[in-house]
């Protein structure tokens, strides 16, 4: 069935027009143990055109390990980011020599994860407190390569988490070149909150966002943090350049269903779940063949049928099934039969929701 799409908004049009410059107006967060090359082909089969992001990779895990393994991703995967964390400028420039080389379309600097692995290493939201460090890391890639290079932040950390300071830290990055910021509209705690409280505890506070498109309005600013539907995102989209969905986007891939006709205007196919599925089957075939393991693609696919009838036997079946020796689609196969195919008319409903 065709999506039915909405009208194009003037807000649209500016997104299309800074989509020159290495703009898009969603993405889907560079998340730990999830965006994998597996995950991300599983998005690409829901949205031809969000933003995808891969997992954080260190840089001296680019530099002295197996790039293959690290950076390796499907053609099928664009437009694609690069993620990295590090501190020091020529490191990080190396780097992006790296990416560039290896396809990517941007390259992103963390400088908002907050877990003590990362502080040790001297990277991710410890570097707010120094905006001079991150914009000669910054300047550095720009030298090297053509393609974006951006920034993801938070508003502040401990009792650094002024506005001023946030505004402060975005113009000094800035100055070196950096044109897009993401922006985690939440601070983070070094001391008291692990990783995954960091991510809920603090509360958000949107306006700071809202506030610094305003003073910059020459950046692109995405906003990131506790959105969990399109609707969400396309409210923002009043106030920011883009949205940035993260564990949402895992716990519920199909909500990115029509993103390509709400967000970016364009007319097709929504996939059904089941056809997203099916979809999915030859590339498992492939990378099982390859002596990878089913669980591997299959642990990302388990919340494909979240709130729909069926949903408890598809993840009972994949979970009891997928880690076997012998596993391969089949099993995929089986499990998607566990599953009612929608009616006619309440997949028109979720195509033109």
């Amino acid at each position: 069935m065709t999506t039915r799409t909405t009208a194009v908004s003037p807000h649209l049009l500016k997104r299309d027009q800074l989509a020159t410059d290495g703009g898009n107006p969603l993405s889907v967060a560079p998340m730990m143990d999830r965006t994998d090359r597996h995950f991300r082909y599983l998005m690409r089969q829901i949205t031809r055109h969000t933003l995808l992001y891969t997992e954080m990779v260190t840089t001296a895990a680019i530099l002295n390990g197996d790039r293959h393994k690290l950076l390796g991703f499907s053609e099928v995967e664009k437009p694609l980011a690069l993620q990295i964390g590090g501190d020091d400028p020529r490191e990080a420039a190396e780097c992006a020599r790296i990416a560039q080389d290896w396809g990517y379309d941007e390259i992103n600097l963390n400088v908002g994860c907050p877990s003590s692995r990362v502080q040790n290493g001297n990277f991710g939201v410890c570097l707010m407190a120094e905006p001079e460090r991150v914009a000669r890391a910054v300047e550095a890639m720009q030298k090297v390569v053509d393609l974006p290079v951006t920034v993801k932040h938070r508003i502040g950390f401990d009792d650094r988490d002024r506005y001023e300071d946030l505004a402060d830290f975005v113009r000094i990055v800035s100055e070196a070149g950096c044109q897009r910021f993401t922006v985690h509209a939440r601070k983070a705690w070094l001391e008291g909150l692990s990783p995954k409280e960091n991510r809920n505890v603090p509360p958000l506070r949107y306006h700071d966002v809202h506030r610094l498109k305003q003073a910059f309005p020459h950046l692109f600013i995405e906003i990131n943090g506790g959105f969990k539907s399109l609707e969400q995102a396309q409210e923002q989209l009043n106030f920011v350049d883009a949205v940035m969905i993260g564990r949402a986007a895992y716990d519920n891939p199909y909500i990115f269903a029509t993103a390509d006709s709400k967000i970016y205007g364009e007319e097709g196919i929504s996939l059904s779940r089941h056809a997203v599925v099916e979809a999915m089957l030859p590339y498992i075939e492939e990378w099982v063949a390859k002596g990878v393991k089913l669980n591997a693609i299959t642990r990302h696919m388990l919340h494909m049928f979240t709130g729909q009838p069926g949903t408890k036997a598809w993840k009972r079946y994949l979970s009891e099934n997928a880690h076997l020796p012998s596993a391969n689609s089949e099993v995929v196969r089986t499990a998607l039969a566990k599953v009612p195919q929608p009616s006619v008319f309440a997949q028109a409903q979720i195509e033109v929701a």
